[in-house]
């Protein structure tokens, strides 16, 4: 696949599952956290074979209270991981407390669970709170946030439809295979700082839980104002969407001209403008913006998104 140029398709479904409590975001924005952060030396790597959902999205096997296995959604976009309410009601967890949960669209008071225990592969954590859902599709029981990768490194192998999570390494670009790309860690998730747009800088958020590409009102400006110099533009195309909780939006169709991510080059590329909340939540609501969803990265073999280093490597033939 040559990565000068892709073609996705966007679908009328673009599922965000942003789960950001306040309180978690208020303290991360208070402490900046250090440029190499290693794992704790307890967390075995971890390999796990994965299916795909219902919109592309990569489900991996979580074990809850020792039952399961349970199609977890794996959701670089996520800060926290959640349960859906069919699972909560199939495992009659209880909940006593309620929490402010942002979505890709707003914040909503969503119920806490605790989970006695949480299993992925050989991973095991006991007594997680977790935001219980509205999760549609019964493909999806919950969600696996980035709180799971504290430091390591969480590889998504489109190709062959598996998920690894690993320490945190060195890695080298190979010219026409392999592109590594700076990125800066905020509320946990990555956010790629060596990015263009037809030479304008831009940030770009890796969310393995939107099916989507999205874009700011920012960069849908700049796409604009470019277009605007070349002559008269498109007619605008609106996209109806919803994210995973069931809330629905409306988006316009956007294609970027060019699209550099460090080394990759990407031209024609497909987006759709919402100015959602999400780019609230990343203090990425005044400069041009995007949220790179599931219709980009799976044109990849592999993406890796190293927390430990900041760096996301992006493998292509």
């Amino acid at each position: 696949m040559s990565p000068t140029r892709r073609h996705a398709a966007l679908g009328l479904l673009a599922a965000g599952g942003t789960a950001l409590p306040a309180a978690r975001a208020l303290a991360q924005d208070n402490a900046a956290p250090p440029q190499i952060e290693l794992p704790d030396e307890d967390h075995p790597p971890t390999a796990l074979d994965t299916t795909k959902g219902r919109y592309e999205h990569m489900l991996a096997p979580v074990l809850i209270n020792d039952q399961g296995p349970f199609n977890f959604l794996l959701d670089t976009g996520a800060n926290v991981s959640c349960v859906s309410h069919s699972l909560m009601e199939r495992l009659d967890l209880k909940s006593a407390e309620t929490a402010r949960v942002h979505t890709v669209v707003g914040v909503r008071h969503r119920p806490i669970v605790t989970l006695d225990r949480l299993r992925v592969g050989p991973r095991d954590r006991r007594r997680v709170r977790a935001p219980a859902l509205p999760i549609k599709g019964s493909d999806v029981d919950g969600i696996l946030g980035v709180d799971w990768l504290k430091g390591q490194r969480l590889t998504l192998d489109f190709k062959n439809s598996r998920m690894e999570i690993t320490r945190s390494q060195q890695d080298q670009g190979e010219p026409g295979r392999v592109v590594i790309v700076p990125a800066r860690r905020r509320h946990g998730q990555l956010t790629i700082v060596d990015a263009d747009l037809s030479g304008k800088r831009i940030s770009a958020i890796i969310d393995s839980g939107a099916q989507g590409t999205l874009c700011n009102r920012k960069l849908r400006d700049l796409v604009r104002a470019q277009e605007a110099r070349r002559g008269p533009p498109e007619p605008l195309r609106m996209v109806r969407m919803e994210s995973l909780a069931g809330e629905s939006f409306e988006g316009e169709a956007v294609f970027l001209p060019f699209l550099r991510l460090g080394g990759l080059h990407l031209g024609n590329v497909p987006v759709t403008y919402a100015d959602m909340h999400v780019f609230d939540i990343w203090g990425l609501k005044d400069s041009p913006a995007l949220v790179i969803g599931m219709d980009l990265l799976a044109q990849f073999d592999q993406v890796a998104l190293d927390f430990g280093r900041s760096q996301v490597r992006f493998d292509f033939v």
